[in-house]
């Protein structure tokens, strides 16, 4: 489906940041659409076809927009530091790990038909590269295990909190929350089964009915009830995934070996002084506050040892770099 008139003007005109909040605006509109009745594995797919216009513009011609991606967006772990420190105590923070837009529906049909008021719901963005530990350090802490058993001490962007880091079963979590006013609660899940369900014949078609089941569970709102009793509640993620399951094969030859060769069978890696001679580009190298990676760019997929994987994440795709930030409270 090609790009709106208006926004393709808007991405060829207005500044980087202009640009790139449109670009999230119109994700965000077409992912937080209610899912219908039934089909909604296959809508889930067609609206991560329709996206792919947004990462074809980005890929063939506003490939320069990603050298501003940091500088032009609004951080997810900034936006959530910001709204920590804006707030008394009472606060409670859960980072659904690899969480995107695709799943926006579950989490706001599922919070109007159990009572939660939304309060507000944007999209923000992750860290380049869009990986787990890079988000653990824009917030302070050493990584994702640092959380597990309120071990994450006093250094960190989210003073106060009573943290955890778990891949246990919803109710098990719920068990877990006590009376302490503050807490930041990082689960495992989608990541976890992005990674299992990123073989052959599983993906995206596994995934989906997976997460239905999980975001629609009695166990999930209710441990999101338990999480937002007397808190102000933020659900957010650490970054997306990209469906690669659905991506186009690299056909040029010289290109695919050169993807091969730099990313293996991953989205990202540490850069090198070379650079691609390819116009437009197939990959980009960007400095960040995270160091200089090389990504993979666009949705592009290669032949590697063991196949491609039909989910996973760390590459220049705007499914992979945004995620849902949601507030909500009774």
């Amino acid at each position: 489906m090609p790009l709106p008139l208006s926004l393709l003007r808007g991405l060829s005109g207005d500044s980087a940041v202009d640009a790139w909040t449109g670009i999230f605006s119109h994700a965000w509109d077409i992912c937080s659409q209610p899912f219908p009745g039934a089909g909604i594995a296959s809508e889930v797919t067609r609206r991560d076809r329709e996206i792919a216009a947004l990462d074809l513009f980005l890929a063939a011609s506003g490939w320069d927009l990603w050298q501003s991606f940091e500088s032009s967006t609004e951080h997810t772990a900034d936006t959530l530091s910001a709204w920590w420190q804006g707030r008394p105590s009472g606060r409670a923070v859960l980072i659904l790990d690899g969480l995107s837009l695709r799943e926006l529906p579950w989490l706001l049909q599922g919070a109007a038909g159990r009572g939660f008021r939304v309060i507000s719901a944007k999209a923000t963005a992750a860290e380049l590269p869009a990986e787990t530990t890079p988000f653990a350090k824009a917030l302070g802490f050493s990584q994702r295990g640092a959380l597990e058993n309120n071990a994450a001490g006093a250094s960190h962007r989210l003073p106060g909190a009573r943290t955890e880091a778990v891949g246990l079963p919803w109710s098990d979590c719920a068990q877990m929350i006590q009376s302490e006013p503050d807490w930041v609660f990082w689960h495992h899940w989608p990541d976890n089964r992005v990674h299992d369900l990123s073989v052959a014949g599983q993906g995206l078609n596994v995934l989906v009915p997976e997460a239905a089941a999980q975001l629609a569970s009695d166990d999930f709102w209710k441990f999101v009830d338990r999480l937002s009793t007397g808190r102000q509640l933020v659900i957010t993620s650490d970054h997306g995934y990209a469906a690669s399951g659905l991506f186009s094969d690299t056909h040029d030859d010289d290109q695919a070996q050169h993807l091969k060769a730099v990313f293996k069978s991953g989205r990202s890696t540490a850069a090198t002084n070379d650079e691609s001679p390819w116009v437009p580009p197939v990959d980009l190298t960007i400095s960040s506050r995270h160091g200089r990676y090389r990504y993979a760019l666009g949705r592009r997929k290669w032949k590697s040892q063991g196949g491609y994987p039909t989910l996973t994440h760390g590459g220049l795709s705007v499914l992979e770099v945004a995620s849902p930030f949601i507030e909500m409270g009774r």
